[in-house]
């Protein structure tokens, strides 16, 4: 256990590309240090949900997103500290390059991300057909930014022991960092791929076997001990001050201590940061879970957050449960407050049509969508309010992001029920986003409690005066 005033350590784990590895890496080190007894605390860098439901299910803890881009700098180091603390160690699983961002800066790289924690890098190098040269890409990192720390790499999908050696003799002459691991190439349905990124763990039947998996990889192929002193190994202290701020309790709303807020979370929706679910319970919100695929009715609540997901590969079970969409189509036209994100979006509309077929939703918005190979919308969004609507001001500017294969085929709208003008992103329908009737609101973009703190509050003050003009 960790001393108060004391950081906790951590490794932020990166890669040089996008799919080199990082994610079966990160997920082997962290089960594997959570079965040696550690309490171990997820992060995932960048916006994503599904590597972060994986590196949960391996530590056992909820995983929490760092964005640099959704949220002020400060405020992702307060997170990082408040959601480790009381743990042995820290698992931060990069996202993309080591130093890809979204300017030439790289303002909101890992890179950065690892300076603003100040923690040391493992660096995963894709071997494939490559032995020498990768001894030149990592100098090149090093000498890239000499602030950052690489404190080892592992070798990843390696051909075999020669191979292996030869990549070790490289870097061990040229770069003197420390090779702490060398995995060999990987089955492809030990972690099967779906879209940009691996499967859903709730849709990975064998998630429990996979995860056991990375721990026989991690075991087998890394150096877990070394790895555990070169992280804490030269660890830097955290002022006392700043963690004695971050620890203090927020205040609560009393008065929404008796609101009930719906979450709709099931393997078709499952893409919830931990902060949004965290800061509606920091306002005093009781929260209660539900599912269109396993539910019938509709528990009594005062109001509904649907995340994102998969409707689409679950359609025939939500087009089967007429009751359950039934039932929420009604309270929402009996003012419910219900917020709705991406899958969630699709869920209000009228209909999905995928092979041919039609399946209906819920049909509170006049939308019916499609299915396309390619991504429609994908990467940050930037928006302005500019219409009134239930949970956000006029003039507002809100960050976040936005990733759907799914597209508009029918929609009936007016450009006063669309709350959002997109600045950067694609949005619902010519760069607007936001659709909104009375209550009910639907958008592609999902946002970050912590980088719009404006949002719980809003949702949580909609279900109280919906409460008290219901009884």
């Amino acid at each position: 256990m960790q001393q108060a005033g004391k950081k906790v350590p951590g490794i932020v784990i990166a890669g040089l590309r996008g799919g080199s590895g990082k994610t079966i890496v990160s997920l082997g080190i962290a089960a594997a240090w959570k079965e040696k007894g550690f309490k171990v605390s997820p992060f995932k860098k960048g916006p994503d949900y599904i590597d972060a439901g994986w590196l949960s299910k391996a530590a056992g803890r909820p995983c929490y997103n760092l964005d640099t881009f959704l949220c002020a700098p400060q405020v992702v180091r307060h997170s990082y500290i408040r959601n480790s603390k009381n743990c042995d160690v820290s698992v931060i699983e990069g996202n993309r390059g080591l130093f890809d961002g979204i300017d030439t800066e790289g303002s909101t790289s890992t890179s950065e991300l690892a300076k603003l924690l100040n923690l040391p890098i493992l660096l995963v190098l894709d071997c494939t057909k490559s032995t020498r040269t990768m001894a030149a890409l990592l100098m090149g990192c090093m000498k890239f930014d000499p602030d950052i720390k690489i404190c080892g790499v592992i070798l990843n999908r390696v051909a075999g022991k020669r191979h292996e050696g030869k990549v070790r003799a490289n870097i061990e002459k040229f770069c003197n960092i420390p090779v702490l691991g060398a995995v060999p190439k990987l089955r492809a349905q030990d972690f099967p791929e779906r879209y940009m990124g691996l499967v859903t763990s709730e849709e990975h039947d064998f998630s429990g076997q996979a995860i056991k998996r990375a721990v026989k990889v991690a075991d087998d192929h890394i150096d877990l001990d070394e790895l555990y002193k070169a992280v804490t190994t030269d660890l830097f202290c955290t002022d006392p001050e700043e963690i004695t701020q971050i620890n203090c309790p927020k205040t609560k709303l009393t008065e929404s201590r008796a609101v009930t807020i719906g979450i709709i979370r099931d393997s078709a929706f499952q893409f919830y940061y931990p902060d949004n679910i965290d800061a509606l319970r920091n306002l005093g919100a009781n929260i209660v879970f539900l599912s269109p695929l396993h539910e019938t009715f509709i528990p009594d609540v005062h109001a509904i957050y649907m995340g994102g997901g998969f409707p689409e590969t679950h359609a025939p079970q939500l087009a089967h449960n007429k009751t359950f969409r039934d039932g929420l189509r009604r309270l929402s036209q009996d003012g419910l407050p219900i917020y709705a994100e991406c899958g969630g979006l699709i869920f209000l509309g009228q209909s999905i049509r995928l092979n041919g077929r039609e399946y209906p939703m819920s049909g509170i918005l006049p939308v019916k969508f499609g299915l396309s190979k390619r991504p429609q919308g994908h990467g940050y969004t930037k928006v302005e309010v500019v219409n009134e609507n239930p949970f956000f001001k006029v003039g507002e500017t809100l960050k976040g992001h936005e990733f759907r294969y799914s597209s508009i085929l029918e929609i009936d709208c007016q450009d006063r029920e669309m709350a959002f003008k997109m600045d950067r992103g694609k949005g619902i329908l010519d760069k607007k986003d936001g659709f909104f009737k009375n209550n009910t609101f639907g958008t592609y973009t999902h946002i970050h409690a912590l980088g719009t703190p404006s949002w719980a509050p809003a949702l949580v003050k909609r279900a109280i005066t919906f409460k008290m003009e219901h009884t």
